[in-house]
């Protein structure tokens, strides 16, 4: 299929940036959902790289002009054309459903290629089966049918009590930067204070081109300067990875997937074999062609700031850790272990993150139905608008948190700190002085 279009790339403004995702969120949450829910390792890789295409074309688009809304919706046709690729049909309705996009109401199938034509299929298919479409043209789901609590209340209090019950056995952890940045890391979107916002000093063109691949073959020099402030060994462990280590040492920590390259879930003595770094870390390196490289030599680089190449012969490529960077795919491990760890969890805790990074971000709805979430963050993060709500639940997939007091039967939310909230829930749980003492040690 036809990539979307590079010829436009330029910096764009955050603010552009940010509009542009809002215009096509319904776009890019039909792609997400190309692989969300679905246990597969070839569903989740397939999911990993379209994700990765997706968002590297929204970020070279601008927002104004009429040029601009052209690409826009070369784009969606190219997007959708690898969606339906990696999923094929859903529940009966083709792509190539002529019937049902001659029966469109836009101007032409050139303004409806793509997701949008699939995404009007599917609510025709919906109407056809007696279901109702709001102004837009969305379907309107019924509303879900009432189900008993699954926590006595949507708390960190109701958490405990579920732990304490003894039915809960394997407990999965979503952590996010939030969990490291009482460390003296920071995160990387939060406003004036993020990693994001404070790297001027590159001079980037924009803030994520620091973990861009075509930047690094370009530049490689601001991102080892920036691996120097993050390397590993140069901030202790948080509270929240010492509560992490906690349950583990209770038998109750299935995984930690972490978002994070710090590597603090290691240092805090949690086994290798309980983590899952998504995106990589400093513990491996290896140059663009494939090479693997000493990762003491790599870091006595980073330390002096210069950037290594690789020594084998005849080579002579650049060389980073094992950082997963924007287009690459995710570690293999992820996949599986993504694949079958979250069906026998009883418990999942997402924590410190803004779950906008996709396909780690999508892990929140592969739990089955019966499973308690709690959220520990210092915002709500991860519940759709009810338009994406409704079309997800259409196509039988999750549809992220829910903490409304209507639809909300398993989602607890406990807003502030990280480390704040899971001393709470160790206290609670009747484990607080063992995680004070955990912390204090050296």
């Amino acid at each position: 299929s036809r990539q979307p279009p590079h010829s436009m790339a330029r910096a764009i403004t955050p603010e552009q940036r940010e509009d542009l995702r809002s215009r096509l969120v319904d776009n890019l949450a039909a792609v997400r959902f190309a692989g969300s829910g679905e246990s597969g390792v070839d569903n989740l890789q397939r999911a990993a790289e379209i994700e990765a295409k997706a968002f590297s074309a929204a970020e070279r688009l601008g927002s104004d002009g009429a040029a601009d809304a052209a690409v826009v919706r070369e784009y969606s046709r190219a997007a959708g054309e690898m969606m339906t690729q990696a999923i094929g049909n859903v529940d009966g309705v083709s792509a190539d459903d002529d019937d049902a996009s001659s029966s469109s109401s836009s101007s032409s199938e050139d303004e409806m290629s793509g997701l949008a034509g699939l995404i009007q299929r599917l609510a025709l298919k919906h109407r056809e089966q007696g279901g109702q479409l709001d102004q837009d043209g969305i379907p309107v789901m019924p509303e879900p049918e009432s189900r008993e609590p699954l926590l006595s209340s949507f708390d960190i209090a109701g958490v405990a009590e579920y732990i304490k019950s003894g039915k809960c056995k394997r407990i999965v952890i979503m952590a996010g930067a939030g969990i490291s940045v009482s460390a003296g890391i920071p995160d990387f979107r939060t406003p004036g204070t993020g990693l994001y916002d404070n790297l001027q000093k590159y001079n980037l063109p924009h803030p994520t081109a620091v973990f861009e691949l075509d930047y690094f073959r370009e530049n490689p020099k601001p991102f080892y300067l920036l691996a120097k402030e993050l390397y590993p060994g140069n901030f202790p462990p948080t509270p929240t990875h010492h509560f992490i280590r906690l349950l583990h040492e209770k038998g109750l920590l299935a995984r930690c997937f972490t978002q994070n390259i710090d590597s603090l879930e290691a240092a805090a003595g949690i086994p290798g074999d309980k983590i899952v770094a998504a995106h990589g870390n400093f513990d491996a390196a290896h140059c663009l062609r494939g090479h693997a490289a000493d990762v003491n030599d790599v870091k006595a680089h980073v330390d002096r700031g210069d950037v290594m190449r690789c020594k084998e012969v005849g080579c002579n490529e650049l060389v980073k850790p094992d950082i997963v960077f924007f287009g690459e795919a995710l570690p293999q491990r992820f996949n599986r272990l993504a694949a079958t760890d979250f069906d026998d969890c009883d418990l999942l805790i997402v924590a410190g993150t803004s779950l906008a990074v996709h396909p780690f971000a999508g892990l929140v709805d592969f739990p089955s139905e019966d499973t308690p979430r709690l959220l520990v963050n210092r915002e709500v993060v991860g519940e759709l608008d009810p338009r994406m709500r409704s079309l997800r639940q259409m196509l039988g997939r999750g549809a992220g948190f829910d903490f409304s007091e209507e639809g909300n039967y398993r989602d607890a939310l406990w807003l502030g700190d990280c480390d704040d909230g899971f001393m709470e829930l160790a206290t609670l749980c009747g484990w607080g002085d063992e995680l004070r003492e955990m912390c204090e040690r050296k």
